[in-house]
């Protein structure tokens, strides 16, 4: 198609969980995509960041807005100010209306809002807003289509992120009564599809459409589920009437590290009933995704995912993410994650560097400490797990797939990136990761210990054992350079 035929779609909240993950989806879907942002640098890291239009500003200021909206057929409202204080709802209704206008004045054929389902009679301030939000969109006279959503579930997800942290973290929990409160959580990959075929339905369409997934589930069964699909152990609820939405606020504040300024807005909301009026569903006037509606269950093993290799080196929040992370999401998200980083650069040679990382582990040793290593192989296989007996296939050449010892070679790039995966027993995933790259001085090694905890369990056990990895990594990397540095000199001679 000609590039100049392609519709033009503004999307706002470009950063943001929702924005971040819709600006590719319409790109790929053959739209022509601009994107209004505060700061530009906040899409550094992403694949599209290239390839579509960026405009710096700022959604209060009219200026922004019309430069934004300029040519405009389609715009995404994905703005929210949950997170700016208590009157975050008086600034969300003076920036829908600004926008509203400047929508109106460019000659945009429709605004298409995610919002929040609102059919309870008791309403948050959190869902209230988000109602009054859609109301002053469609106030200027753009036809609007607002699609209300409850949970959305995929890491990165504020709501989802509470649920992950406080059941993974606390096997018995205390909870105030609307943990029984009904929702209907939906994937973030339904919602997405929603979105950009609310772009593309016909003129005649506009008005308010609930979206929610195929089950009423209560938040008690949500934990439950998460704990089921993540492999951790019955959590036990206890239900009491004394907990208020402020001291719920405070005690997510202490066992989970979503900001409060975002947890407590969503807690107040948890004492809403979130359930998809039947006679407003999105399925009314915008087609099933081909492959349906995934279950509650499905949602939360996709965003559970990880990828069996590690990101970019140049993502420095968190080095091994669930799949569906994206790099405009917040830095608490994706669930906990340890990492012991310890970097130190040689005079040795790439080469020599690498020859001596290819024969870590086996007959060769692990560089210092060998009486720890073999304690907890023999640990290991005490409890069932594989233990040092292995040794290694070659004890020169590493091969994705080879093990070594109680790890597996997860990937490798000759003289550049070695990553092991283990298979020891532990209460979670850990990875040891080597990366070399030039220096003024020489080559810089950097070597990581990367731990995803599963559970209470897994922190306790990573904590445990941190003064062992005090003792034992940074001598490990000083002997790898140490040796290679010989070799060199060795080699030399």
């Amino acid at each position: 198609m000609n590039e100049i035929l392609k519709p033009l779609v503004l999307v706002t909240g470009a950063t943001g969980y929702v924005g971040g993950r819709l600006t590719p989806m319409l790109l790929t879907e053959g739209f022509r995509v601009r994107v209004l942002v505060r700061s530009a640098s906040k899409l550094t890291g992403t694949s599209w960041e290239n390839e579509v239009d960026v405009l710096e500003g700022d959604a209060f200021d009219t200026t922004s807005l019309a430069q934004a909206l300029n040519g405009v057929s389609v715009a995404f409202y994905l703005l929210h100010s949950i997170s700016s204080g208590s009157n975050f709802d008086d600034l969300e209704a003076e920036m829908a209306t600004k926008f509203a206008l400047a929508a109106k004045n460019a000659g945009v054929s429709r605004i298409v809002y995610l919002g929040g389902i609102a059919n309870d009679r008791e309403l948050s301030k959190h869902l209230r807003s988000r109602q009054v939000v859609g109301e002053v969109l469609a106030s200027a006279g753009v036809p609007v289509i607002e699609l209300r959503a409850g949970v959305i579930i995929g890491s990165g997800s504020a709501s989802f992120e509470m649920l992950r942290y406080l059941t993974e973290h606390l096997p018995v929990m205390v909870t105030p009564k609307w943990i029984d409160n009904q929702t209907q959580p939906i994937a973030i990959i339904n919602i997405l599809y929603f979105l950009v075929e609310a772009a593309r339905a016909p003129s005649d369409v506009y008005g308010v459409f609930d979206v929610g997934g195929t089950e009423l589930v209560t938040y008690r069964s949500m934990m439950a589920s998460f704990a089921k699909v993540s492999g951790l152990r019955r959590r036990i609820i206890v239900k009491v009437p004394l907990l208020t939405p402020k001291l719920s606020s405070m005690w997510v504040g202490l066992v989970t590290p979503v900001p409060s300024s975002i947890a407590r807005p969503l807690i107040d909301s948890l004492i809403s009933k979130v359930v998809v009026d039947k006679d407003k569903s999105v399925l009314k006037v915008l087609p099933l995704p081909p492959g349906g509606i995934l279950s509650f269950e499905d949602a939360i093993g996709r965003a559970l995912e990880s990828t069996n290799e590690p990101t970019r080196w140049t993502d420095a929040s968190l080095p091994w993410l669930p799949w569906d992370l994206a790099p405009t999401d917040p830095s608490w998200a994706g669930g906990s994650l340890f990492v012991d980083e310890r970097t130190q650069t040689t005079t040795a040679s790439e080469e020599q560097i690498w020859k001596v990382l290819s024969s870590i582990g086996g007959s060769t040793g692990w560089f210092g400490f060998d009486w720890a290593w073999r304690l907890r192989g023999r640990l290991d296989s005490v409890f069932g797990g594989v233990g040092m007996r292995r040794g290694r296939r070659d004890q020169v050449v590493l091969r994705v797939g080879d093990y070594v010892d109680f790890w597996r070679v997860a990937s490798v790039e000759h003289g550049v990136s070695l990553v092991l995966r283990a298979e020891m027993r532990m209460p979670g995933q850990a990875w040891l990761e080597f990366r070399l790259h030039a220096a003024l001085q020489g080559i810089t090694v950097t070597q990581r210990a990367i731990f995803r905890p599963r559970g209470l369990a897994g922190i306790i056990y990573w904590w445990v054992l941190l003064p062992f990895h005090a003792l034992i990594f940074p001598g490990m990397l000083r002997n790898v350079l140490t040796t290679a540095e010989s070799q060199g000199i060795a080699s030399k001679q």
